[in-house]
């Protein structure tokens, strides 16, 4: 199975060379800052992820987070971090659909927008737990 997606502009394109875990939506600060909304993720080890373009800028909010969005049109394409660096999450929105994929939960609920509705049919979670997914 092979995935492709892109960013606004088209000067970054990737492909991911395995299977993609399903969405999870995030709802934390930084998340809802670097999208305008919140993080709808997906995730693929780093391995399996090929990137082209000479565009892509990492921003890190906080030591050991990093957020990679296209220096030149501003999209958010990619989340990675120390604490599992093997993996890396990709914005499902910039993937080209069909993606064959559903979103299966939401994390940091408690820190949504009040403008925001929920899909109550997804398993949800306030806060950071051991048994909350990952972005």
């Amino acid at each position: 199975m092979s995935a492709h997606g892109q960013c606004l502009c088209e000067r970054i394109q990737y492909t991911v060379d395995a299977p993609l875990r399903d969405v999870v939506n995030c709802h934390c600060s930084r998340c809802r800052r670097s999208t305008g909304h919140f993080m709808a993720a997906t995730e693929a080890r780093r391995e399996d992820v090929h990137i082209e373009g000479d565009s892509l800028t990492w921003y890190a909010p906080v030591e050991g987070t990093e957020y990679g969005f296209c220096g030149e049109c501003g999209s958010t394409l990619f989340w990675r971090t120390v604490r599992t660096p093997e993996v890396m999450s990709i914005a499902a929105g910039t993937l080209t659909p069909p993606t064959g994929l559903k979103t299966i939960a939401a994390i940091y609920r408690n820190y949504g927008s009040d403008y925001h509705g929920y899909d109550e049919t997804i398993p949800s979670y306030g806060e950071d737990s051991p048994d909350s997914p990952r972005v």
